[in-house]
């Protein structure tokens, strides 16, 4: 494992980590597993997601099995209903700033800077 180095911001990323992004990246490329993702905060069934993203039964089920599949989301039985929710702060967080983002697009608010010493 190679050790992070110390200076400001995130590491330079392996080969590893960034194919690992780019794979959530393209699963996120989608409106209604963006949708999904922001819900399952809190655990939610198919019937309830249903309804919030205005989606066919079987589209947010096939939705749910490749974000499961890619471990982005957890489910669990409860009685005969499954519960869904999503894997990690850091996934909610992704989500949160690329929605946050396409709000400063899409109402053509300027975007911040990233903090840079040669930048004013």
């Amino acid at each position: 494992m190679r050790a992070h180095n110390n200076t400001k911001g995130p590491p330079d990323g392996s080969e590893e980590q960034y194919g690992a992004a780019a794979e959530v990246l393209g699963l996120l490329a989608d409106p209604t597993r963006l949708r999904l993702l922001r819900l399952l905060s809190d655990e939610q069934d198919v019937t309830t997601l249903t309804a919030k993203v205005e989606a066919s039964r079987s589209s947010v089920s096939q939705h749910l099995g490749r974000l499961r599949l890619a471990g982005l989301v957890t489910a669990r039985k409860d009685g005969r209903r499954m519960l869904y929710r999503i894997t990690s702060d850091h996934l909610a967080a992704l989500v949160s700033e690329a929605l946050g983002y396409a709000d400063h697009a899409v109402h053509d608010i300027p975007h911040h800077h990233a903090a840079d010493p040669g930048h004013h």
